[in-house]
């Protein structure tokens, strides 16, 4: 059963968090990792062991505290758009036509070169 972790870690700079994601990417049975660097979370989902989680977290960040462990939120639905707001070719500019106009030759400018 996949679990949602939280954790609250020390997190100062980009070193920091690579090492950090270094550590817990290396666990096997992991969904998704996430860092907020200016809240200080980690967001660990998957099924693998909080107490794993934990454990390489304060290795690798001194400081890990538990916020929260629990059941991963059920998958958002798409919302689809309503008929009202569908699209509208009228004003549309990539629907409308494109006009090509075709030329029989190239008149390249007369110009002198004024350098010489």
């Amino acid at each position: 059963m996949a679990l949602k972790t939280v954790l609250k870690v020390d997190v100062w700079c980009q070193k920091c968090q690579k090492k950090l994601l270094q550590s817990v990417c290396k666990l096997q049975g992991l969904d998704t990792i996430e860092v907020e660097a200016d809240k200080g979370l980690l967001t660990v989902t998957g099924e693998a062991d909080p107490c794993e989680i934990v454990e390489r977290a304060r290795k690798a960040c001194k400081h890990a505290e538990v916020v929260s462990i629990g059941p991963p939120p059920p998958p958002q639905e798409e919302k689809k758009p309503d008929k009202a707001q569908a699209h509208s070719c009228d004003n549309c500019p990539t629907c409308q036509p494109i006009s090509v106009i075709h030329w029989e030759q190239w008149e390249e400018p007369r110009f002198m070169c004024s350098i010489l």
